[in-house]
């Protein structure tokens, strides 16, 4: 229904982005790797995709058609929704989505909460064969910046992870990685020990 949305990004944070687009205020859940591509933008275009339940309609955003195509196909997998294909794609780049399913490396999916062997499994059988030349292959570079482990602790929470969980996490986190830690950094640490 909505291909993308252009405007400028009123919010962003690591869980969603809120972009004006003629006087209307689009909340759009983000990954990981689309918050470090706009997080720094005044304004810009973000790939939809329009999830319809009984009790709400969604919408993601992408900073790329590559990485809104990847996540259309971790939720044709059965028992991978919408918000697990997201965790998915905070945890790993397209590129190593991708690159895990095309050499079956089940270990890399069950690192990642909520995904266990036969979910892991799953994606690796049902994909192998749809992702192999449908997706480029680019640099990815995550820009280095300094922020607050409060503000991985409400992108973890906005995920839906317990906050008194999600916060000794992040301090063990902040602990092992330093005070050059970067939001991302610390949100996919979390992310392996949640």
């Amino acid at each position: 229904m909505y291909a993308f949305i252009s405007g400028e990004f009123v919010e962003v944070n690591p869980a969603y982005a809120i972009v004006q687009c003629n006087g209307v205020g689009y909340q759009i859940n983000i990954s990981l790797y689309t918050f470090g591509k706009i997080k720094d933008l005044g304004s810009g275009r973000l790939f939809t995709h329009l999830s319809v339940r009984e009790d709400a309609d969604t919408l993601y955003g992408f900073s790329t058609e590559e990485e809104r195509d990847i996540f259309r196909h971790l939720i044709s997998v059965s028992g991978i929704g919408p918000n697990t294909a997201r965790v998915i794609l905070s945890s790993l780049s397209f590129e190593e989505v991708v690159n895990a399913i095309q050499r079956e490396e089940v270990i890399t999916f069950q690192k990642i909460k909520g995904i266990g062997v036969k979910s892991a499994q799953r994606i690796i059988i049902d994909l192998k064969d749809k992702v192999g030349k449908a997706f480029r292959h680019s640099d990815i570079s995550v820009p280095k910046h300094n922020t607050h482990q409060q503000e991985a602790l409400s992108a973890l929470v906005l995920l839906g992870f317990n906050k008194v969980q999600a916060a000794k996490a992040v301090e063990k986190v902040a602990d092992k990685l330093g005070s050059d830690a970067t939001v991302e950094m610390l949100i996919k640490e979390c992310l392996k020990i949640l």
